[in-house]
């Protein structure tokens, strides 16, 4: 199994991917491919159809998306999804939620874990987003929360979803209230998230559309 992943200071989709893989228990081979620099794309696409990233390789077989990989993962261990019927399918709700919404959030504060943009970032429409990703953090760790630290209890899709949230939210100095600002520590906390950083901050390459706020 591989798995071709961007810049990990920038590259939030190729974070939610790897970090299902490494909770999920999978074995893989990285590959890191830094992007927006003569050649990337190239590279990119002789792995990946999309010609983006991330993109999972297994025995052959390529799943781009993050989305898609994450299920495709979670069919080959189904820990990865809650058990219970209800909890699943809001997981997969929540996790679809944020896959394609929060445009404001993403524009206006990007993961870029190695920066502090305290300060920068907000509008009406990116509180509105942080506003919703509270609610659903609240909502989900009151409701189906009892059996662990995570949104469901153990770790699932929905965690890795919502990982680079918690760095941006570090980033830009966003402190969510109640159960989801006890939620946000533990994504931070989390042993593959603070592999990840570390592996960011050791990165020297800068991606100048990323670096929003000098």
């Amino acid at each position: 199994m591989k798995l071709i992943i961007g810049n990990k200071n920038y590259s939030s989709w190729s974070l939610r991917a790897w970090l299902a893989a490494r909770e999920g228990g999978f074995t893989f081979e990285e590959i890191r491919i830094p992007l927006f620099i003569p050649g990337s794309r190239e590279r990119i696409l002789s792995h990946s159809p999309s010609g983006k990233v991330p993109c999972l390789i297994d025995h052959g077989l390529a799943v781009w998306d993050s989305l898609a990989i994450g299920e495709y993962l979670a069919e080959k261990n189904p820990a990865l999804l809650p058990a219970d019927g209800i909890a699943r399918a809001v997981a997969r709700a929540v996790t679809a939620e944020m896959h394609s919404g929060f445009q404001n959030l993403r524009g206006r504060m990007p993961m870029n874990i190695r920066k502090d943009y305290t300060g920068f970032g907000r509008s009406t429409e990116v509180d509105a987003d942080i506003a919703r990703i509270g609610a659903i953090w609240n909502d989900c760790r009151s409701r189906f929360g009892a059996g662990g630290p995570y949104l469901f209890g153990a770790f699932s899709l929905a965690d890795a979803a919502f990982a680079p949230v918690a760095f941006r939210f570090r980033t830009f100095s966003v402190k969510p209230a109640g159960a989801a600002g006890d939620y946000l520590a533990t994504l931070l906390a989390n042993p593959h998230m603070q592999d990840w950083a570390a592996a960011a901050h050791s990165e020297s390459e800068s991606i100048a559309e990323e670096d929003l706020y000098g």
